[in-house]
């Protein structure tokens, strides 16, 4: 819970000092935000442990920094960043969560024209006066009246990767409790959805009061809004509704199901229990007749009752999971532990946050067997894009890691830029000298459908590419996916043997569940990557993951589920 909130207030740190144009400092604490906000220990217990040297212990965290931290764990307030928010009015903290808006852009809008909040910016696009400011002009004012609708809309729910560290938080915590017997997240998180709008968690104890008096006299809670001896629900200062339930150990199984959704499946599943003689609920499953229980302790045992084989959390939205698992055809889904190695990463020499090298051991670490790193090419010159011969000289320095680096192997990649027209920012004489081509879309978002599918066929057409990268190109909340010609293009991914992306970036899983799905009825293939620009960024692979699963996607699809000797099937310039 602490890692969350310390990595926001660092992220606006960051943005405050951009707007207020200081230089350096803002790069220090996005660096450091994005390491707290991926690190697997909360840094209390770091610091409980070891205290500020454990703090320093920390990739990015250097002594000014460690010292904040721990002002922040004895106080629960930075006096810095208080002194920054009162420097600058309320809504610009509001302003810079909107798509297509920066800091720096922020700042002008601030500076020039007095803007200072969302109802402000709406007024002046309606008068036309940001499509007149100096680097904006009349289609960056749709972007960004567009990311205000998309802001509206997605601030009741949260992301993926957002609220599940919090809620394995509160689990860890409510663990500690002998009373607590069982403890299961539920609801949309269980299924993993892309984004949440609560936490539902439930446990099964003999007393339930202990465990309420814990739950809300959590550090964390800013609200209680009911407190009941079965049901509680608070407000947390991550801004998210937590909802608890204590369930009686004999059919926790029941509530688990029922709770864990969706709401479709389980109306589906009750017909069957129904048509077969029982009666469904949260309290377990009963004859209807005798209104015995018949089963109810474990998820199982009901979907065994009702002649049905297991069916993941991930697979219940009443597609048509509950059928196939009648003839016991549901497929086995793909795994964390499957994946074997990453082929999106960038480092210091584009816009990522450590060396090669850095990256390389960390991945070692991690347990890939294989990486590609792919910076950012020339047409990108926001997240410092290498020309030609700068990605020529970084490649060779890559591969050279190989021989200093054992156990792991490297290649040496690009995410090549698709331009406005479908060509790529290199030209074939540099693309066939890399390992791996991952071709991206990175702007042009609001081409017309026929224009948008033209350019990616284009771009897909060039025998060097390898990978399409976050295929939508969309940022949850913030921008909406580019619109093509879905089934063409995945069509052409199949015939050119193109793999597309699983982008396990929380604000873009891209391609989402039902992209995937689409993707393998036509017999595409897949790889999930991290895009990493940092080295704790691996620990988001499980979302990408988690996003497959959602999209059926078994390990056959997944082609970084394969060795590292089998990777020349798929990659047809590796050198193994």
């Amino acid at each position: 819970m602490l890692n969350y909130d310390l990595a926001q207030i660092f992220y606006e740190i960051a943005d405050f000092l951009d707007i207020e144009g200081v230089a350096w400092k803002p790069q220090a604490y996005r660096k450091a935000a994005r390491t707290i906000e991926n690190l697997q220990e909360d840094v209390e217990e770091i610091y409980n442990e070891k205290g500020i040297k454990g703090l320093l212990e920390i990739e990015g965290i250097g002594q000014a920094l460690a010292e904040k931290i721990e002002e922040y764990i004895h106080t629960g307030e930075l006096k810095d960043y208080s002194k920054l928010k009162k420097s600058l009015p309320k809504g610009i903290s509001e302003l810079l969560e909107i798509g297509g808006l920066g800091p720096k852009k922020v700042a002008v809008l601030y500076q020039k024209l007095k803007i200072k909040n969302i109802k402000e910016l709406e007024f002046a696009i309606k008068k036309n006066k940001v499509a007149e400011m100096p680097g904006f002009g009349q289609k960056t004012q749709e972007n960004i009246l567009a990311g205000i609708q998309l802001h509206k809309h997605g601030t009741e729910r949260m992301l993926l990767g957002e609220a599940l560290p919090i809620a394995r938080q509160l689990v860890s915590e409510l663990k500690k409790l002998k009373e607590a017997q069982q403890i299961e997240i539920a609801g949309s998180l269980r299924r993993k959805k892309e984004t949440i709008g609560d936490i539902d968690i439930l446990i099964s104890s003999k007393n339930p009061v202990k465990v309420m008096d814990k739950f809300t006299s959590l550090s964390y809670v800013k609200r209680i809004l009911a407190k009941g001896p079965t049901k509680s629900s608070v407000y947390l200062s991550s801004d998210i509704q937590v909802d608890l339930r204590v369930i009686d150990p004999k059919v926790f199984g029941a509530a688990l199901q029922y709770f864990t959704g969706s709401k479709e499946h389980n109306i589906k599943l009750r017909g069957i229990a129904q048509n077969n003689g029982y009666k469904l609920s949260e309290y377990g499953l009963f004859n209807k007749k005798t209104g015995k229980l018949v089963a109810g302790k474990t998820e199982e045992e009901i979907y065994k009752k009702l002649g049905r084989q297991y069916i993941e959390p991930e697979l219940r939205e009443n597609y048509n999971e509950i059928e196939l698992a009648k003839d016991k055809k549901l497929p086995k889904l793909v795994e964390l532990k499957d994946i074997k190695g990453d082929f999106h990463m960038h480092t210091i020499a584009s816009d990522g946050a450590n060396t090669a090298e850095e990256m390389a051991l960390a991945a070692k670490k991690f347990g890939y067997e294989y990486i590609a790193i792919t910076d950012h090419t020339k047409y990108d010159r926001i997240a410092n894009g290498l020309n030609e011969k700068e990605m020529l000289e970084h490649a060779k320095r890559i591969r050279d890691l190989n021989k200093k680096i054992k156990g792991i192997k490297i290649f040496a990649g690009a995410e090549v830029a698709i331009l406005a027209d479908g060509s790529l920012d290199f030209p074939e004489d540099v693309l066939k000298k890399l390992d791996i081509v991952v071709a991206s879309l990175h702007s042009g978002f609001k081409q017309d459908k026929d224009a948008a599918t033209k350019r990616v066929l284009k771009a897909l057409d060039n025998k060097y590419v390898d990978i399409f990268g976050h295929p939508t190109g969309r940022i949850i909340h913030q921008r909406e996916p580019i619109k093509f010609n879905m089934p063409e293009v995945l069509k052409l991914c199949k015939e050119r043997k193109v793999l597309l992306e699983i982008n396990s970036s929380p604000s873009r899983l891209d391609l989402k569940d039902t992209d995937i799905k689409q993707a393998i009825d036509i017999g595409c293939k897949f790889v999930i990557d991290t895009d990493s620009h940092a080295a704790s960024h691996f620990y988001g692979l499980e979302y990408g993951v988690a996003t497959a699963r959602r999209g059926w996607a078994t390990p056959d699809h997944i082609v970084n589920t394969k060795p590292l000797n089998q990777l020349h099937r798929y990659f047809r310039k590796l050198k193994l």
